[in-house]
């Protein structure tokens, strides 16, 4: 005689399956929840990454202007307006059809910035080959 009772679930076993069959659709549903928390969890971090590098940075800043003497300040801030005057004065310089080709080549360069990468990607594709052909 052959035992089948291993075949046959028994009363207990068949509740069981019943038990984790309707807790199934419960778990697939709270997964986009658990996703969308993961998500916030992420966002959060990052803000406070993000807030404690510009403490940081403010803090080096402080420190640096802390340390830095005063005629060295007066200097610098001098250096800077003369630089800023320097800049506008040969801004007026330059004819207008320049800046007006000038600022469309900045837009285009803006609008087209992934074949602009992909131009660099290439030519420095080109000038690494380029090297190692000749070394060879």
């Amino acid at each position: 005689m052959t035992d089948n009772s291993h075949d046959t679930p028994t009363p207990e076993e068949l509740r069981e399956q019943v038990e984790a069959t309707r807790e199934e659709p419960g778990q697939t549903a709270d997964e986009p929840t658990a996703n969308a928390d993961l998500k916030a969890r992420a966002q959060h971090r990052v803000a406070q990454v993000k807030s404690q590098v510009q403490d940081k940075a403010a803090h080096a800043l402080h420190a640096a202007q802390d340390k830095t003497t005063e005629p060295v300040r007066v200097k610098a801030t001098h250096a800077r307006e003369q630089l800023s005057e320097t800049a506008h004065v040969l801004g007026d310089k330059i004819p207008d059809p320049v800046r007006e080709r000038s600022s469309q080549v900045a837009h285009a360069g803006r609008d087209n910035r992934s074949v602009l990468i992909a131009v660099g990607v290439a030519a420095a594709l080109a000038v690494i080959l380029y090297v190692r052909r000749r070394r060879n």
